[in-house]
């Protein structure tokens, strides 16, 4: 361990910062639940708006993952092994991702072609921040829907994750997370809270459970908190992870999902809000950091 890495007691005295564990609870709430719930605000506006949202997250995702999670894992741990996790977890989530497609392809083969794709298109379109309106494409009994609703929990379960070690390292850090976590949890649930209502779902219903699914992210955070508390050694090779998982996140799901417009002054409104994402982990990092 290195010196001056401390993690700060849970059972903080009267007159001190807001407890670890407290701060945890908040922040996973906020990028689970009330992500969930903002969701349901997105979509009444108009489509033009999620592209810019997605943007907007894509600059906060590799903010946090440059300017705030990687760096700290590199100050309290092995430069050699934080790269090689950072790289192995990039690997893994690429597989993990190849595995569920595969998985939703295989129960899908009596479909034609153009049926496939543009079931692939929806789920994809979800993850990625899109708006998901289902035309052309009849309901499909839900099976898509249950489908986003497994990926949701486990993605959420593993931001609480990433939530819980991030505090447990530094406060300034956590926030960081949590931000990076919230801008692209809004868009990513208003898209997949799409494309359970094309699946067959009522909007009453798609909405309680796209906010049980954002429990997830406490559960992981909670799960996380238990397993790390004691295992300060654990926490570079944790962080490294939760940086592969947004960094994956911003570059395999994100990114791509912003090609479709590729007209310069589209292109150019993206970048600032990228800029836009990247300025505010930074501001945080100037004002809360190390």
């Amino acid at each position: 361990m290195q010196p001056g890495f401390i993690i700060p007691d849970p059972a903080a005295a009267p007159g001190t910062p807001m407890p670890v564990l407290a701060s945890i609870v908040a922040a996973a709430l906020a990028g689970g639940v009330l992500s969930a719930i903002a969701a349901a605000f997105t979509l009444a506006l108009t489509a033009a708006w999620i592209p810019r949202l997605v943007s907007f997250a894509v600059g906060a995702l590799l903010g946090a993952v440059f300017l705030e999670l990687l760096p700290h894992a590199l100050e309290i741990g092995d430069t050699h092994q934080v790269m090689i996790v950072t790289l192995g977890g990039l690997l893994a989530f690429f597989l993990l991702e190849k595995l569920v497609l595969w998985r939703h392809s295989h129960g899908h083969e009596t479909h034609d072609d153009a049926a496939d794709e543009t079931e692939h298109d929806h789920a994809m379109h979800a993850r990625a921040g899109g708006h998901g309106h289902g035309q052309g494409h009849g309901h499909d009994h839900g099976r898509t829907g249950l489908m986003i609703l497994i990926g949701n929990g486990v993605h959420n379960f593993c931001d609480g994750i990433v939530i819980a070690a991030a505090f447990l390292a530094d406060a300034a850090l956590g926030l960081a997370a949590t931000l990076a976590i919230v801008a692209h949890a809004g868009p990513q649930q208003s898209g997949e809270f799409a494309v359970l209502v094309h699946s067959g779902y009522t909007r009453g219903r798609a909405f309680a459970y796209n906010v049980a699914s954002g429990l997830a992210t406490l559960a992981g955070a909670l799960a996380a908190y238990a397993a790390l508390a004691d295992m300060q050694q654990a926490l570079p090779t944790v962080l490294a992870i939760a940086a592969a998982s947004l960094l994956y996140v911003a570059v395999a799901d994100l990114i791509p999902s912003l090609h479709r417009r590729p007209e310069p002054i589209e292109t150019a409104k993206q970048s600032a809000l990228i800029a836009a994402g990247i300025g505010v982990i930074a501001v945080v990092h100037a004002f809360l950091g190390h």
